[in-house]
């Protein structure tokens, strides 16, 4: 085996062969998009695997694979490479909407999920997330975020060529599909984890396996401990005695990206779902994918290297897929994972987190903060905001921003904890904790959006604050994300505690499966289904035809009231003005306040001219959307 040479030109001549070989000749697109991206990548792997003696090898095998599945892919998808290229920022724009569900919960079956594709349409989805549908474990699974085969569908759900079909059939519809791509772990039954169990030839270090406890004990001197309800610290222990890496659940073993064999397998996996017409891959745990002993081993340098060297891996070999990061970490750490050499896309989880703190403090400055401070993103990349997700709901604000408002992190994190699980007098919410760890107190929040905004509880509030907290996601940028079903007002679901697979994740309780009954009643405005559904549609509508709510640009503005949020959404010839106010009771902006606008100005959600010299009163938790002009 030969190391990675200090002069490019050996490598490339190596790797530059493998893909002509794999190709079956030479493909003029191929072979050009291979002499952009070999430079970078040989420059990641020398970083990444320069020590090691099987990295020349791993960096041409990675090659052909790309070569091979780019000689593979289907003709549309070449197709729609070109019209990627040719709009790369086509995810920015104000026509963008996503929705996200579980297959089984939603749609039961692949074929189910395919049936719903009108109402997409009818809703205006141009993405559709649809949860972990890979095949994984009987039982507890995680949700599906056990993977046990990347290639092959959960065969209760359907096939592989069913989601390449139904793949076809939403990008016909103008909807791009997304998947989550588990690259952190597999689950222990994955023939990768029995092949390393085993200690067979090319797959022994696969994971990270240690024979007693002393490695163990060194690393867990300075890792977090993740799921303290499932097993302490970061291993766990195998049938013979030797300890493995699972972060998360004791039946998601932790791969060993330091080996390069490791990577090429999961570069071939990404590959294969490409051409099944996947767009967008969810990076799931990016923060977590490496690891260094004496670290958290979270965000580590390394993790970027990877994620850059994906990238280069799918610029060849199917060039118009994006990644899209899930890093729920501190506010600084998110955004480093965001730019077009990493993740396009990224979760916003700070203001997912900070609509509800706002909603629960009746206090608007923490959310204006995060605004002001932690919004703009790298040219070519853009956030999705969601107001809740299938995940829970954790307190990811920075204590130093909270500080600045006087507010202290750890109480304030507990009460909000308190406030959303109701155990606070006069909480509108019916949320449950999720990992409540009792030695430190640390909890999350799992919830759907109508019960911890008090649907549920028969708050009159309820219903307003729903549409808020989607105002507020609809008008930020980027790409507004709903949990499918939020749409009609779905609530808890509290059957999953008759479930032994289930009752120990509390999640499932914001996991329904589709609520038919509230779908059959989304023009009824006598239902809460109905009134949700209408109002939120014409909110969708209105994001549809307002050009300024594209992409990511906004700059603050000042209410001068604590529950009020304000921002501006810059345009070409005009501004949108968003004012929301979080509060229970309505609140005045007077004139001055407005007085930078012209007098004139229209509300985008109405079409109706308003006036602003008078100045305008928000009524408790609402809000506007504001075509205005300079004065």
């Amino acid at each position: 085996m030969a190391r990675l040479n200090a002069d490019t030109a050996d490598d490339r001549d190596v790797a530059l062969a493998a893909a002509r070989q794999a190709l079956g000749g030479d493909d003029r697109t191929f072979l050009d998009r291979f002499a952009q991206s070999f430079p970078i990548l040989h420059e990641l792997f020398a970083q990444l695997y320069g020590d090691r003696a099987d990295g020349r090898e791993a960096l041409a095998s990675v090659i052909a694979a790309a070569a091979a599945s780019w000689r593979a892919r289907p003709a549309a998808l070449k197709v729609h490479d070109a019209e990627r290229e040719a709009h790369p920022d086509w995810f920015q724009s104000e026509r963008m909407l996503g929705g996200v569900c579980y297959v089984d919960r939603y749609g039961g079956t692949l074929a189910g999920i395919r049936a719903q594709i009108p109402y997409f349409r009818e809703l205006g989805l141009t993405y559709l997330h649809l949860m972990p549908l890979f095949a994984s474990p009987e039982g507890n699974n995680d949700g599906g975020y056990a993977v046990s085969s990347y290639r092959q569908v959960d065969p209760p759900l359907g096939t592989m060529e069913e989601l390449a079909d139904l793949a076809s059939d939403l990008r016909d519809a103008g909807i791009s599909l997304v998947v989550d791509f588990i690259f952190n772990h597999t689950s222990d039954e994955h023939e990768w984890a029995r092949k390393a169990v085993a200690g067979e030839p090319g797959f022994e270090d696969f994971y990270l396996i240690f024979p007693d406890r002393s490695m163990p004990d060194r690393y867990e001197e300075t890792v977090r401990e993740i799921f303290p309800d499932d097993h302490p610290g970061a291993f766990v222990q195998l049938p013979d005695g030797r300890w493995i890496w699972a972060t998360f659940y004791h039946f998601q073993w932790d791969l060993n990206y330091a080996n390069p064999a490791v990577f090429q397998a999961m570069a071939g996996e990404m590959l294969f779902l490409a051409n099944q017409g996947v767009e967008i891959l969810r990076m799931d745990a990016v923060a977590f994918i490496w690891k260094r002993l004496g670290t958290a081993c979270e965000s580590l340098s390394e993790a970027h290297l990877l994620l850059r060297a994906f990238n280069a891996v799918l610029h060849m070999g199917a060039p118009s897929v994006l990644f899209k990061s899930e890093a729920i970490v501190h506010p600084d750490e998110v955004v480093a994972y965001i730019s077009p050499e990493e993740c396009r896309l990224s979760y916003n989880p700070l203001q997912m987190a900070l609509t509800w703190e706002a909603l629960a403090t009746r206090d608007g400055r923490l959310l204006q903060q995060a605004l002001e401070r932690r919004h703009a993103l790298p040219a070519g990349t853009a956030w999705v905001n969601y107001v809740r997700s299938h995940d829970d709901i954790g307190w990811t604000f920075a204590d130093e921003d909270a500080a600045e408002l006087g507010i202290e992190g750890y109480p304030h994190r507990r009460f909000l904890n308190d406030f959303y699980v109701g155990r606070i007098e006069g909480t509108f919410s019916r949320g449950v904790p999720f990992q409540e760890n009792p030695k430190t107190g640390d909890a999350r929040i799992a919830g759907t959006t109508a019960s911890l905004a008090g649907i549920e509880a028969g708050d009159d509030g309820g219903e307003d604050r729903v549409i808020l907290a989607h105002a507020i996601a609809l008008s930020t940028g980027g790409i507004p994300l709903i949990y499918l079903g939020d749409e009609v007002a779905q609530l808890n679901d509290y059957t999953y505690r008759d479930d032994p697979a289930r009752a120990g994740d509390s999640r499932w309780v914001h996991r329904p499966e589709r609520p038919e009954a509230a779908y059959a009643a989304r023009h009824d405005l006598s239902t809460s289904a109905g009134r949700v559904h209408e109002r939120l549609t014409a909110l969708i509508a209105a994001r549809r035809r307002t050009r300024e709510l594209a992409g990511n640009t906004l700059l603050p503005f000042e209410a001068h009231e604590p529950s009020v949020i304000g921002y501006q959404r810059p345009g070409d010839d005009d501004t949108v003005l968003v004012l929301a106010n979080v509060g229970d009771h309505a609140v005045p902006v007077d004139a001055a306040t407005l007085s930078g606008f012209s007098p004139e100005a229209v509300d985008v959600v109405t079409d109706r001219p308003i006036r602003l010299d008078d100045g305008l009163e928000l009524p408790a938790h609402g809000f506007v959307w504001l075509r205005v002009k300079p004065a």
